[in-house]
């Protein structure tokens, strides 16, 4: 109505029904057509490209389990090991998960010991005789729930 009054004959006398109603009406509406219509063609591709997939053959493998070990230590040369983690998998299913430990104190024979401790374990349980390359993780990353890197120390309040 605003368009028609100022364009109209009461304004600059330039609407033409037959087309400027039209106009307005597509210039409104494009972005909502148009994405429509995208839609619409997306559909369509996916759909030729699902009907021109060609068959998958599955093969299972018999995969055997491995064990993937998890050292929490910052990324230079010569920086202490703060956690260990272990964890069992047998292709994408984990198996168990060994109890992450601190390193906080501990010394490298200590982890030495503790690590062929849990290698013994794995080989009664799974035949596992030795880890998968190690998993560098930054210690911030420490699954441990009580870790002194995630403790916020709690403010008191002075009265």
């Amino acid at each position: 109505a605003e368009a028609r009054q100022v364009h109209g004959p009461e304004g600059d006398d330039c609407w033409q029904e037959a087309r400027c109603h039209r106009r307005r009406s597509h210039y409104r509406n494009r972005r909502d057509v148009n994405a429509e219509r995208r839609s619409l063609y997306r559909q369509e591709v996916a759909e030729k490209q699902a009907d021109n997939a060609p068959d998958t053959l599955t093969v299972p493998i018999p995969l055997k389990p491995v064990a993937y070990l998890y050292l929490y230590r910052q990324k230079r040369q010569d920086a202490p090991l703060h956690a260990i983690s272990i964890s069992v998998w047998q292709g994408d299913q984990r198996l168990s998960e060994v109890t992450p430990i601190h390193c906080a104190g501990l010394r490298n024979q200590q982890i030495q010991a503790y690590l062929m401790e849990v290698l013994g374990k794995l080989r009664q349980q799974y035949g596992i005789i030795k880890f998968e390359p190690e998993v560098r993780l930054d210690p911030a990353e420490c699954p441990i729930a009580n870790c002194p890197l995630k403790h916020r120390p709690v403010e008191v309040a002075s009265e």
